[in-house]
């Protein structure tokens, strides 16, 4: 009896070592990782005396980063974190659109992902984030006001309000804290930026928490006739069904009603030649696959007198027009997703981030300009047209395309014939 109790002693002794070994390697996980963090921070914050290097020495210095060895984002879980809101600006021309879903790479997404890495702010894997995203833009689509959220590691302490929620940092303030969008913007591309921090309550949700989103819409004047344009556009104010201005998507998407509640064109103070760029501002409390570039498609065949404004009643009609007619929807490069509206975040920037931000956007603007008067160059220097038409066979003998009413038109298939085409399926 005696021996079996010293056995128990035994295992009982050896269960409490294993405990206090689990709880020594758990401690020193957490300084090796706060180890590399200050050391990345302290890459990230020292500016290079020798100003910028060249292309090859950032992507060596981006190559060292990813190498570093013992970052593990799993590890990153015995550091405070908060949950924090990011608005995000991007130029939509080379990423196959914004979510990381897609099929293609690069998207605005992953690239926001590597920058997390990089920084060492990502805690956990992207589900323990709690990611969340505003719009999922599509190819080509640019954005001044993206908004995404996620947990994010924090350099403030644990308050002892924060009860229940281990590690998480449930305070508003700000001030000692990680300055989240000079940290970024140091790693992300030239073509995203981070414009501002908020500071975000658990339960928040980038797109089920917004209240409102902003479009806009640019296109060169030309001879639309922007009247006919205005009048068509304000019929699409208000809730309406807006399946024969979208693409549907019957396996998810089962309600179309939407409410618009602001439509407005106007011009900008951008003019090539004798041709004024124009904006259309369109705002709603949500949006349907390719709405906003299927409406602006049939703006622009009223614009052009090619259709009636009523057109726009006829087609939010959905008892009588049961199927949306055939029509190609506007170009995605002037689609900017602008604004997000949300109660309470309100974005912030560091004054030293805000410069480097300002810094940056007029050095992009600057580039491109270069671009457009070289281009313009190029027009100026064309070889000049020959006034013998015989030496152009092509010169004039180009058709007009004639157009074909909409209500002429064949139909794209109802939501109730998709529906009932899935079901067989399934």
């Amino acid at each position: 009896m005696a021996t079996q109790l010293s056995d128990a002693e035994l295992i009982a002794s050896l269960q409490a070592r294993v405990k206090e070994l689990e709880a020594e390697n758990a401690k020193l996980l957490s300084q090796l990782a706060d180890c590399r963090c200050h050391e990345m921070e302290k890459k990230l914050h020292i500016p290079d005396e020798k100003g910028r290097e060249s292309k090859k020495g950032n992507r060596k210095s981006e190559e060292k980063i990813e190498k570093m060895p013992g970052y593990n984002t799993r590890f990153m879980s015995h550091h405070s974190k908060r949950y924090v809101a990011l608005k995000v600006t991007y130029f939509g021309k080379r990423f196959y659109g914004f979510a990381s879903e897609a099929q293609m790479e690069p998207t605005v997404e992953s690239e926001l992902f590597k920058a997390f890495e990089k920084t060492r702010l990502l805690v956990g894997d992207k589900k323990e984030s709690h990611y969340s995203r505003c719009g999922r833009t599509d190819k080509g689509v640019s954005s001044v006001g993206q908004v995404i959220a996620l947990f994010l590691r924090s350099n403030l302490k644990i308050s002892a309000t924060n009860n229940g929620n281990s590690g998480v940092v449930l305070d508003e303030q700000h001030e000692g804290e990680i300055d989240y969008v000079g940290v970024l913007n140091r790693v992300l591309p030239n073509d995203i930026r981070i414009m501002g921090w908020c500071p975000a309550p658990v339960d928040f949700h980038a797109r089920f928490s917004c209240l409102s989103r902003e479009y806009k819409y640019f296109f060169w004047k030309e001879n639309l006739n922007i009247p006919a344009m205005e009048v068509a556009g304000n019929k699409l104010v208000g809730e309406h069904d807006f399946r024969n201005f979208c693409k549907m998507d019957a396996a998810n998407v089962h309600n179309y009603r939407r409410c618009i509640t602001l439509f407005e064109i106007s011009s900008t103070d951008v003019r090539y030649n004798d041709n004024q760029l124009w904006v259309i501002k369109i705002r709603g409390s949500a949006f349907l696959w390719h709405q906003v570039r299927c409406m602006v498609a049939v703006l622009f065949m009223v614009g052009k007198g090619l259709e009636s404004p009523n057109v726009i009643d006829m087609l939010l009609d959905t008892s009588r027009i049961l199927r949306k007619p055939q029509y190609t929807m506007a170009s995605e490069v002037p689609l900017v997703l602008q604004s997000c509206e949300f109660d309470n975040i309100k974005f912030m920037c560091s004054s030293d981030a805000g410069e480097a931000l300002r810094v940056h956007l007029v050095n992009e603007c600057q580039i491109y300009q270069l671009q457009a008067a070289i281009l313009h160059e190029a027009l100026l220097n064309c070889v000049p047209l020959s006034n013998d038409q015989s030496l152009l066979p092509f010169q004039g003998s180009k058709k007009k395309v004639s157009h074909v009413p909409l209500m002429s038109r064949p139909t794209e298939p109802s939501y109730e014939e998709r529906r009932a085409k899935l079901n067989t399926i399934a």
